[in-house]
């Protein structure tokens, strides 16, 4: 029951990203509507799915690495619903949809691991867990812009721009997304460490490691911005880089979340 609420939300996103590259092809491209719908909709079954799982559980599900890429990726197109709009990037949408497909493809194919799956009550523990998730959607999302500021900045640079230059948003407009996401990431990942302090949540000593180190990442890179010692395109390089990197460690961090029983 579960993994079919998460197998309605595939074709969504996969229809949104190729209607839009359609309508870009054939140059009648109309911002945002279906392409928006069809998010909203992919991230309405992707959040049923977590609340069936969640039911069975008990808890948040985020028990395995494939329960943490499928939340990841409902947090990342949570984000582009919200805060989306506002910035009229109606284009991220093909951004961004691609980006969660492959997250859920891998949340569907990855071998999960029962013998780990949680069994906790403190709402603390799940507030800290889920909030560290949102933020890493926030930052997903600015990896998003942040790709989007580099392939109009090359756009803005070529002699013979591609029909997609006359619908991405400008540099300017994108440069401010990535620095707003970047903020509201930090935030959410402080307020998820402030509950795991009040939980008092036992992890191992290299799990902290990590996870403060990328805390720490990004607010250099948030102070650098600010300090103006990021140019836009340098923001938006570091930005797409440091969430590939969050991906690369995932797995680690998630075998590092693991309690140990003994």
């Amino acid at each position: 029951m579960e993994s079919a609420a998460l197998l309605v939300a595939l074709p969504c996103y996969l229809f949104g990203f190729g209607h839009t590259l359609f309508a870009l092809g054939a140059g009648r491209f109309e911002p945002g509507r279906f392409n928006f719908a069809a998010i909203a909709l992919g991230a309405a079954a992707q959040g049923w799915y977590l609340f069936l799982l969640g039911t069975v559980r008990h808890a948040c599900p985020l028990a395995t690495l494939p329960e943490v890429l499928s939340f990841l990726g409902w947090s990342i197109a949570l984000m582009y619903l919200v805060i989306g709009p506002s910035y009229r990037l109606s284009l991220m949408g093909a951004f961004t949809a691609p980006l969660v497909l492959l997250l859920q493809i891998a949340a569907l194919l990855l071998p999960a691991r029962p013998d780990v799956a949680r069994r906790v009550s403190n709402p603390w523990i799940e507030a800290h867990a889920a909030l560290s998730l949102v933020a890493f959607g926030a930052f997903g999302l600015a990896c998003v812009a942040g790709l989007m500021f580099l392939v109009q900045e090359g756009q803005l640079k070529s002699r013979q721009p591609a029909p997609i230059f006359h619908h991405l948003p400008p540099i300017s407009v994108l440069e401010e997304a990535v620095r707003g996401l970047l903020r509201t990431g930090f935030l959410i990942l402080t307020l998820s460490f402030a509950a795991g302090w009040f939980a008092r949540l036992p992890v191992s000593g290299m799990k902290s490691w990590f996870s403060l180190s990328l805390w720490a990442l990004y607010g250099a890179e948030l102070l650098a911005a600010r300090a103006r010692r990021l140019s836009g395109r340098r923001l938006a390089t570091v930005s797409a880089a440091t969430f590939l990197l969050v991906l690369l460690l995932l797995p680690v961090i998630q075998n590092l979340s693991h309690p140990r029983t003994p």
